[in-house]
This record gives C-alpha cells, sequence and structure tokens, in this order.
C-alpha cells in the first residue's frame, strides 16, 4: 500500500511534467514523417477499414444486434471497439518498453520513473481523442446521433486509463528486467485482439455460456461494451452491469498495488540494466 501511495503522489506533483512530455513524444515520433502526427491517425482508419473489408464485406457480415430489436451496420459496431482497442494496444506495447529505452535519459535527468509510462499512455491518449472525434462525426452522418448516454465516455475513458498505467507499471519493470517480456506481450495482444469483442459479438458467435463467461473476464470486455453502449444510446453500462464494474476496478486495483510494489521494489536497479 505505501508503494501504491508513493507512486500516486508522484503522479500528482509531476502531472505537469507528465502532459509537456507526452505532448513532446508525440511531437519527437512523428518528426520525420512528411504527414507528421497524420499517420497516427492514418494508420488505425486503415486498419478499420481492411478489418471491415474482410470480416463485413468478403464474409457479407449481417448487421449486428447490440440490443433486441436494435441492429447497426457492422462498421459502425466495428468502430465503436476498435478505436478503444488500438488506443489499448499502442499504449501498453509502448508502454511496456518506456523505462528501458530510456535509461541512458534516465542515468542523466532527475524526475520519478513513475511518471514514464503515464507519459507513454497520455501521448496515445491525444490520438485516441482525435479518433474518437472522427468516429463520433462518422456515426452521426450513419444516424446515430449524439444522446446523454455520451456522458459515460468520460467514465470509460478514465477506466482505461487506470488499467492501462497498472498494466504498464508491470510490464514496464519485467521488460526492464526481462527484454523477451515484451515480445511475448506483442504476441498476447495481437491473440487479445480475437479473443475480446472488437471483430465480432461474442455473445452471438459462441454459444457455450461457460466459454463467454471467462471470456467476459478480460477486462477490454468491459470497457469495449460500456463504449458501444455510449455511442448506440442503448444503456448506462457501468450500473446496469454493477457485478462487472466492481470486477473491473477490484482487478485493476489489485494490478496497480503488484504493479506499484514491483515498480519500487526494482527501480533503484534499473540503471544496472542500462
Amino acid at each position: 500500500m505505501k508503494s501504491a501511495i508513493t507512486v500516486i503522489k508522484e503522479q500528482i506533483n509531476h502531472f505537469y511534467l507528465i502532459r509537456r512530455l507526452s505532448l513532446y513524444e508525440l511531437k519527437s515520433k512523428n518528426k520525420n514523417n512528411y504527414l507528421g502526427m497524420a499517420w497516427e491517425v492514418i494508420n488505425p482508419l486503415i486498419q478499420i477499414l481492411i478489418y471491415w473489408f474482410v470480416f463485413g464485406s468478403i464474409q457479407k457480415r449481417a448487421d449486428i444486434q447490440v440490443i433486441p430489436g436494435m441492429d447497426v451496420p457492422f462498421i459502425a459496431w466495428l468502430m465503436g471497439g476498435f478505436i478503444l482497442w488500438t488506443f489499448f494496444y499502442q499504449s501498453t506495447i509502448q508502454g511496456s518498453k518506456s523505462i528501458y529505452t530510456r535509461l541512458a535519459m534516465l542515468s542523466k535527468m532527475n524526475f520519478p520513473m513513475s511518471a514514464i509510462p503515464s507519459f507513454v499512455i497520455f501521448s496515445q491518449f491525444y490520438v485516441h481523442l482525435f479518433m474518437l472525434i472522427i468516429v463520433l462525426i462518422l456515426l452521426q452522418f450513419m444516424g446515430y446521433f449524439i444522446n446523454v448516454y455520451y456522458l459515460q465516455l468520460i467514465y470509460f475513458m478514465f477506466a482505461t486509463i487506470c488499467l492501462l498505467f497498472a498494466v504498464s507499471l508491470i510490464m514496464s519493470t519485467l521488460s526492464t528486467i526481462i527484454r523477451d517480456v515484451h515480445m511475448f506481450l506483442n504476441a498476447t495482444l495481437r491473440m487479445f485482439l480475437y479473443l475480446s469483442p472488437v471483430l465480432w459479438p461474442i455473445s452471438a458467435v459462441l454459444d457455450n455460456a461457460t466459454i463467454i463467461t471467462i471470456l467476459k473476464l478480460n477486462p477490454l470486455y468491459y470497457l469495449i461494451e460500456g463504449y458501444r453502449s455510449a455511442f448506440f444510446g442503448t444503456e448506462w453500462y457501468f450500473i446496469t452491469n454493477w457485478q462487472y464494474t466492481l470486477y473491473f476496478w477490484g482487478l485493476v486495483i489489485v494490478l496497480f498495488l503488484f504493479g506499484s510494489m514491483l515498480h519500487m521494489k526494482f527501480r533503484r536497479h534499473f540503471i544496472d540494466y542500462l
């Protein structure tokens, strides 16, 4: 618990620095490209079109039922989940290698190492916000107008950042000690794309209640379904599924406590891995 409190204080005390570094991270990453930061949006849009072409057009996937009596086009349903998946995937991958790729810089600067995964996540969060605006505009043209349920997007974005920070604390520490962890994580996340309700509705594809329950243990399921509930105005997902909400935050707290303990225990030795 002491480690967790220390990490939280470091985030609060250095929030201005985290914000500045996240913007610098985003700009420096794309400074050598002609289109610059536009590639941060172009890449996920291309991926959405590819998955829509493969799973929506070639396989002639029918409209997706979000609630009884309400079907939405596959492309709209896909966009609602894919933008969150892109944010989660990029933040987790970048966050897991955020410390060991900056060890040389850390040896010359004086700021808490726990702030490094934070500013990496925030740099991806700016991209996510821009992608969110694009999707919202597209949905308006498709007839899914802004509604009161959009307010829960604020909650689900905050929940996503909390999950990402907890996971990044763990993975950035383990990746610094054992570099193979990053490669394993990359392969695992690619598998998670097909085990999450990003490309298909799991409940409609599978009829085994036990398997569906196991897949719902994936916290991404909770976040993605929450996003879609907001986009299509179906329900206050975090309230009507309050048991799932309690499970999600219980998992996040456990991951954060473990990640904080792991980070504080090993960070004084990080420079030794340079």
